[in-house]
């Protein structure tokens, strides 16, 4: 398995395990459940969406961001870069 498709993995992974635990919270939270056990395993879901952001980004810059600034085409790298430029405004709010 190549670092891109461990990466893709990985993120895959995350994503579902989030999916998962974000069910479980609502059924926590329809059954009336202490508000602090959700809040704690609502932050487990931030931490593994923020994981999978993580693995999304490295597998962007691996692959189709390589690919666009190996190549000689100037507009589509300036739009790369103003995409990554506006994911990490994004991940500052």
């Amino acid at each position: 398995m190549n670092k891109e498709s461990k990466n893709q993995s990985k993120s895959l992974s995350a994503l579902k395990k989030a999916q998962s635990l974000l069910a479980k919270i609502v059924e926590m939270k329809e059954a009336n459940r202490y508000c602090v056990d959700i809040m704690q395993q609502n932050l487990a879901v931030i931490g593994l969406l923020k994981s999978a952001n993580q693995e999304l980004l490295a597998d962007h810059l691996n692959s189709c961001f390589k690919a666009v600034m190996n190549s000689s085409n100037t507009a589509k790298q300036k739009q790369m870069i103003e995409e990554i430029l506006q994911l990490n405004k994004l991940s500052l709010k």
